[in-house]
């Protein structure tokens, strides 16, 4: 996926100046929203991300079952903003929780609060939290404009970075799409290109919360199990809701279940289930603010 999680709160001029633009209907299109990121220097913004993960696959009369969760925070530390709204902000997972079950054998679980040394297989989740992972380079209109990867091995979060807003104004029901292609690697070794796009629906806007509707639609005709298994695990179907008055992303709610029959054999199957969720947690610069004025009254 090209698109993915997001961003800010704004003190003072810039979130009135998110707010006129984008929570209330556009004065020149009666009924529709202009949506768009606002994100200011300073702002430090975390959210809570939890991704439960679940795999069933049986071949040649073989059962094996393989559970994940994963609970994380992720902050996003805002650098830089251009005069038309284009920021770069820093990328980092505070800290992570995972569990991990393979059929009947114990459970593995890792938490970076902990002291300890991380089991085999948690190791790169153990050098890179708490570091800078990437700097990114976002318009107001969610696009990526450029990502630069600061660290290679880096723990990866699941959901979307941003939604990206069309240019003009939106009306609720409307939809608008955005193209990816997933490359799918095959056991010859063989890589083979699957066009997809990412279709988004403003559902609603209510008290400044827009709720978007978000599924993967698949282009390129699939016939072959052995690539559609692989493709069930990056497909998404769920819910966004954005603050469109601060311009950042409130929460995202992922949800997939998908059956493959045939990947390996004609008696082979694979049943992929996970759920996504992510709430934002709190913007320390405005937090800060909020405890500067009342100590001030």
């Amino acid at each position: 996926m090209s698109a993915f999680v997001v961003c800010l709160v704004v003190p003072g001029l810039g979130r009135l100046w998110a707010a006129d633009q984008s929570e209330k209907p556009s004065s020149s299109q009666p009924g529709r929203y202009r949506l768009r990121y606002s994100l200011q220097p300073g702002e430090e913004l975390r959210w809570r991300v939890v991704h439960r993960a679940s795999v069933r696959t049986v071949v040649t009369q073989t059962e094996q079952t393989a559970e994940t969760v994963t609970q994380s925070v992720k902050t996003w530390k805002v650098l830089s903003r251009r005069p038309d709204g284009t920021v770069t902000f820093q990328l980092q997972v505070d800290d992570v929780d995972m569990t991990h079950r393979i059929g009947g054998r114990p459970e593995v679980r890792y938490s970076t609060r902990e002291k300890q040394d991380p089991p085999l297989g948690f190791e790169d989740v153990a050098k890179t939290v708490g570091k800078p992972l990437a700097r990114i380079t976002l318009d107001s209109r969610g696009h990526v404009l450029e990502r630069e990867q600061l660290e290679p091995d880096a723990f990866q979060t699941h959901g979307y970075l941003t939604v990206p807003f069309p240019e003009e104004p939106v009306a609720i029901g409307e939809s608008w799409t955005f193209p990816d292609e997933i490359m799918v690697p095959l056991r010859n070794g063989t890589v083979k290109k699957v066009k997809v796009q990412q279709k988004f629906t403003l559902v609603s806007v209510k008290n400044d919360v827009a709720t978007i509707e978000v599924k993967t639609q698949v282009l390129t005709p699939i016939d072959d199990p052995e690539v559609e298994v692989q493709l069930v695990q990056r497909l998404s179907e769920g819910t966004i809701k954005f603050d469109v008055t601060a311009g950042h992303i409130l929460s995202q709610e992922i949800e997939v279940d998908r059956q493959v029959v045939g990947f390996q054999g004609p008696a082979s199957s694979f049943h992929y289930r996970t759920r996504f969720t992510e709430d934002f947690l709190v913007d320390k610069v405005a937090d800060r603010q909020k405890s500067a004025d009342q100590l001030g009254r």
